[in-house]
């Protein structure tokens, strides 16, 4: 029965809140991105999967930030929405003419979200 407990207890600790699973996916999608980025010659094939997959998480995260029973202030909305678009022309322009620099702008802004969502905003890399 103890056992139980313990077990219960460690995986309560493990459940992430919605703001750590947002940030989790947006490192996620930064990380598929790097890891593109740090063998570039190597990992050009991947690069499509990768600029796909942060397309599909900025597409939620600007869905959500846009419903208008999001309880975030419309200045904080207009801000993700605009930022979204930054996102998704970038990653149509590094589809279509890729660089390292397109890449390195959209893992930052990942990463940057990232640490704004858990709470620590100035120790994005």
């Amino acid at each position: 029965m103890m056992q139980a407990a313990h077990a219960y207890a460690r995986t309560s600790q493990s459940v992430l809140t919605p703001r750590e699973a947002e940030a989790a996916v947006l490192l996620k999608a930064a990380n598929r991105l790097n890891a593109v980025r740090s063998d570039w010659p190597n990992q050009a094939n991947l690069l499509n999967e990768a600029l796909n997959f942060n397309q599909r998480v900025w597409t939620v995260i600007s869905s959500a930030a846009s419903e208008p029973s999001n309880p975030i202030p419309d200045s904080l909305k207009q801000n993700v929405v605009s930022l979204a678009v930054y996102v998704f022309r970038t990653t149509l322009d590094a589809m279509i003419e890729p660089t390292v620099q397109r890449l390195d702008s959209l893992i930052s802004i990942n990463h940057h979200l990232a640490a704004g969502l858990q709470g620590n905003p100035g120790t994005a890399p």
